[in-house]
């Protein structure tokens, strides 16, 4: 009955929005099709080159990634030392989005991985990437760039233990179920040499196929990979096309095809739901939706409380691609944004959207997301205050 009774709210909440909506204004006509906008480059850009290599990982790590190997490095009684560096760390080889790291998150945590090291790889894939923190030390300063890069290992680190200690009760009982869970007793299906370069060759394929053109001098490295991304993806596809045909059954293909396409099924009605409604609300970089950018500009000027909670709160529900928070940035200090709440934004920002957040009340519930997206919203604010008076 209570089930029901949210369900019918929310649908009547959506028919007042719709009725009610005054589709004739032109500020609602550009928001609508700032929302049709944004979903359109979304699939474009970040659907077959982002989201379909993630799938394919995250049902690999479902079909081909033992409970024993998970339960080992990130389950309950790992040890908690290595599990939350090696999660936090994560982000360096994955120059992945908010959406893209959900099909990984969502492939660990339930082939048992602790709710703390899940939760510290699902913000440390978005927020660690090196090449988004090389750019924002060269395009807005080497101070915030460091402190963005300090931060987010942090906050990865300290955002999984709190979730571990807010739901302490749950983990022990995940825990109990699989106290006389042995991870030695079970045998790998195959050698961890062809495991791991069976991944890595995935990995590698999500990674160079999305690199993006650097901006600015300094950044040769990243310049040569750029210009060689497409021989290496194919490279890649090739290696991987082979240790397919070699290492691994039909039955075990298809069971990795079906898990795969579980996991779009569940994703991707979301993420598409949740694009819409951040376009139309806050629109596309360089673009306007229902929201003003004068208004979000106005409210984040100085290093007050405020205004550091405001770029928070406003990050965690807006949608970066990889790299576009560093023009945006650049755009909001270049009209009065404090150095505080730019920080808060870009430690926020990335980690979380709207999109993001529908995914995983789908996967977690809605208490664990409320206190995942808070957590990352006070950690923002609070680190965001502390850099702008000391800086």
């Amino acid at each position: 009955m209570k089930d029901n009774l949210k369900k019918f709210f929310l649908l009547l909440s959506v028919f007042l929005a719709l009725y009610f909506l005054p589709i004739d204004s032109p500020r609602v006509q550009g928001a609508l099709n700032e929302a049709l906008a944004m979903l359109h480059e979304y699939a474009r850009q970040h659907v077959l080159l982002c989201l379909v290599p993630a799938f394919f990982i995250a049902g690999a790590i479902s079909v081909f990634v033992s409970q024993a190997s998970v339960m080992r490095y990130f389950g309950p009684k790992a040890n908690k030392a290595l599990s939350y560096s090696v999660a936090s760390v994560s982000g360096t080889i994955l120059a992945v989005c908010s959406c893209t790291v959900l099909p990984l998150f969502m492939g660990i945590y339930m082939r048992g991985a602790g709710l703390g090291p899940a939760i510290a790889f699902l913000y440390s894939g978005p927020a660690i990437n090196v090449l988004a923190i090389v750019m924002t030390a060269r395009v807005l300063g080497f101070e915030i760039g460091l402190a963005r890069a300090v931060g987010a290992v942090g906050f990865a680190f300290i955002a999984g233990l709190i979730m571990h200690t807010l739901f302490i009760k749950e983990e022990r009982a995940r825990a109990t179920e699989s106290e006389n869970f042995d991870p030695g007793d079970i045998e790998e299906a195959r050698p961890l040499w062809k495991t791991t370069l069976y991944f890595a060759s995935m990995v590698g394929i999500l990674v160079s196929a999305n690199w993006a053109k650097p901006t600015g001098g300094g950044l040769a490295v990243w310049g040569v990979i750029y210009q060689i991304k497409w021989p290496l993806t194919v490279a890649l596809l090739v290696a991987l096309a082979a240790m397919l045909i070699k290492w691994f059954s039909k039955d075990e293909l298809k069971t990795w095809c079906s898990v795969t396409w579980g996991f779009a099924l569940q994703i991707l009605p979301l993420l598409f739901g949740g694009v819409l409604v951040a376009g139309f609300l806050l629109g596309r970089p360089g673009h306007e939706g229902l929201i003003k950018s004068e208004w979000v500009a106005g409210l984040v000027g100085g290093n007050s409380l405020f205004a550091n909670f405001f770029a928070s709160i406003s990050g965690a529900f807006m949608y970066f691609a990889t790299l576009t928070e560093v023009p945006i940035l650049q755009g909001l200090l270049g009209s009065g944004m404090g150095k505080g709440p730019a920080l808060a934004l870009l430690l926020a920002g990335p980690a979380l959207s709207l999109p993001s957040m529908l995914v995983l009340r789908s996967i977690l519930g809605f208490r664990k997301t409320f206190a995942y997206v808070s957590t990352v919203v006070v950690l923002a604010t609070v680190v965001g205050m502390a850099y702008g008076a000391w800086f």
